[in-house]
């Protein structure tokens, strides 16, 4: 049954493949770009910040979008508007543009995602839900990571990449159109308050928002981190892909603890953990310049600090009726991505002003105010949830619409 289901998916998978190797491919790009081209360091955060933070409002509207004109027409739409602007930044060279067509992939990349969900969710049924949702997060992310590796393509003119970038873009289109059936119904999703959301779960409310921040500042500080240690351009692209990887490999195991222990004292650990493993990167980063030692490093700060919204999403849901939880996931959402608005400009700053070894010290501060707000509630926050549910991946780029593929909110969903 699960192996037909991925079989029939293919097309979905290898058109999400193509979109991320080329969203990884471009955020990594424009840092090493505009470096070239003299932007400052605080310009370049602030530009990047642009993506989520027109994506707060993409996660809004999207939904929206596809309900009025269908998938396939809110597909092919959103893509051409992605693709197009990764080719306008080979014309233009100042911050300005760049950051209004960042913003603009920002706005596009969650109607592409919610297009690409909901296609999935018809394809899925209660017993394969989480498998196809992992397999989902795994082609997301592992495509984050690959697209770094054609950082080492060469570029004399530094035009090349950005054509790729638009080239890949354009031919997701193709898999994922062609392999269109009749597609099913679509409603934007109900949203529960962020106000309503806090008081039933603080702690998962709180990480999804540190996480963000933390996220936010690693994947675009780690661009900024390279350049500022003087590593070349492919190895600043495999310094992402370790994080990114780390990040994959640690959600695992981390997700299948917190469902045997009390999500909070994994939560809390991890976060430790995390805060440890960027604490090395800060007292030595200089001397792990352009060893293996250092690609490890940043693959261990990635593998306890990129789980952890995941870990928080799954706290929340323990506290949720089933018919809460495709809403509250829109809040999750819009918390998170207003923390990665912020974590650019604080890894950017903290690098600009205190050095490279300061993005890590950034990450550490803001991974102990995590455990300390986990270990926090552990001892205020009362029992564990008696009844607790799976601990399903999730990457920042999913949207409200990733959680209809959650088993127990769709029980609930074919009941109404």
């Amino acid at each position: 049954m699960l192996a037909r289901r991925i079989y029939d998916s293919w097309p979905l998978f290898l058109g999400m493949l193509l979109l991320m190797i080329s969203n990884g491919l471009l955020v990594t790009l424009l840092t090493t770009r505009a470096t070239e081209l003299g932007f400052s360091q605080t310009q370049i955060a602030f530009m990047q910040a642009a993506y989520p933070l027109a994506a707060v409002f993409g996660c809004l509207v999207a939904p929206r979008i596809v309900a009025a004109v269908g998938h396939i027409r809110s597909f092919g739409a959103l893509a051409s508007l992605c693709s197009t602007a990764a080719l306008i930044h080979m014309v233009t060279a100042d911050p300005w543009s760049w950051a209004a067509m960042r913003g603009l992939a920002g706005f596009c990349f969650p109607g592409l995602y919610v297009v690409a969900e909901s296609w999935l969710n018809g394809r899925a049924d209660n017993q394969t839900r989480a498998a196809l949702l992992s397999i989902y997060f795994i082609t997301q992310t592992g495509g984050a990571a690959l697209g770094q590796f054609l950082l080492y393509l060469p570029d004399s003119d530094g035009n090349l990449l950005f054509v790729i970038t638009s080239v890949l873009i354009s031919l997701s289109l193709v898999p994922m159109l062609l392999s269109a059936r009749q597609s099913q119904s679509f409603e934007a999703p109900a949203r529960l308050s962020v106000r309503a959301l806090f008081a039933i779960s603080p702690l998962g409310l709180s990480v999804g928002f540190l996480n963000g921040i933390s996220q936010g500042a690693f994947y675009v500080g780690l661009g900024l981190f390279g350049v500022a240690l003087g590593l070349p351009v492919g190895d600043i692209g495999l310094l992402v892909a370790a994080g990114t990887l780390g990040g994959v490999l640690g959600q695992f195991p981390l997700g299948a603890l917190s469902d045997r222990l009390d999500r909070r004292l994994v939560i809390a650990g991890a976060a430790a953990a995390g805060l440890a493993a960027c604490l090395v990167i800060v007292l030595s980063a200089p001397m792990l310049a352009g060893t293996i030692w250092l690609y490890a490093a940043v693959a261990l700060v990635g593998a306890f600090v990129l789980p952890l919204y995941s870990l928080g999403v799954a706290h929340t849901n323990d506290r949720l009726a089933p018919e809460q939880m495709v809403a509250a996931s829109g809040g999750l959402v819009l918390v998170m991505n207003v923390g990665i608005v912020l974590g650019p400009p604080a890894g950017g700053l903290a690098i600009t002003h205190l050095g490279a070894p300061a993005l890590f010290g950034c990450l550490a501060l803001l991974q102990g105010a995590t455990a300390l707000l986990a270990v926090t509630r552990l001892v205020t926050g009362g029992k564990r949830a008696t009844e607790t549910g799976t601990a399903l991946p999730v990457g920042h780029a999913a949207t409200p619409v990733a959680s209809r593929l959650n088993p127990e909110a769709q029980e609930v969903l074919q009941e109404d």
